[in-house]
């Protein structure tokens, strides 16, 4: 059986990516970073979340010899000019405050009235060979932002954004009803066919 890294540390991604593959018919060995405990995790230096993936997939491929999947996300929104983007997780200055994140985005657009609140998620999902093959799909949410959080589910953004054609943001979907519009989710199953293609 082949072995696919899933160049991350978290454990919803790998159940995700898990899921997907076994959809699209793909009996792989899908492990994380966690496998591999002695390879650092990779300077996300890229200025795109197309490169940031990238980079983290060819260091892991290369590493261990073995195909490699990573993924990089943010929160884009339209009247900042795709900010906070690839510096979503520390746009409050510190990496993964959620909370001061996501107090700074609603202080910067507190003046913006609703029609003008258009963002969407966007995810860049990578698969790197250890030969440099690689292959970049990408998944996108739209939505609009709430002035004020609501819902405990998910992380991140994910109080605010109310998807296009829902009433309720993100973090008011149950787990499944977000997979299955997420942009991760969708990006994810966008990568199978080409998981299969270049794996088999």
């Amino acid at each position: 059986m082949t072995r696919l890294i899933l160049a991350t540390r978290n454990a919803g991604k790998i159940t995700e990516l898990h899921a997907i593959l076994a959809d699209a018919g793909l009996d792989l060995d899908l492990v994380g970073a966690d496998a591999y405990p002695e390879i650092p995790d990779v300077k996300e230096t890229g200025v795109t979340f197309a490169e940031n993936a990238l980079l983290k997939a060819h260091a892991m491929a290369k590493a261990t010899g073995l195909p490699a999947v990573a993924d990089d996300s943010g929160l884009a929104v339209d009247v900042l000019g795709g900010a906070p983007g690839i510096f979503s997780a520390r746009w409050s200055g510190t990496h993964g405050d959620d909370k001061a994140n996501l107090d700074l985005l609603l202080a910067q657009l507190a003046d913006i009235a609703d029609p003008h609140r258009t963002a969407h998620f966007a995810c860049a999902a990578a698969l790197a060979l250890p030969d440099g093959t690689e292959r970049v799909v990408e998944g996108r949410l739209q939505g609009t932002l709430r002035h004020t959080p609501a819902g405990t589910n998910g992380f991140g953004y994910d109080p605010i954004l109310q998807p296009d054609g829902h009433t309720v943001t993100c973090a008011e979907l149950t787990p499944a009803e977000k997979n299955a519009i997420s942009h991760r989710g969708k990006a994810f199953r966008e990568l199978a066919p080409v998981v299969r293609e270049l794996l088999g």
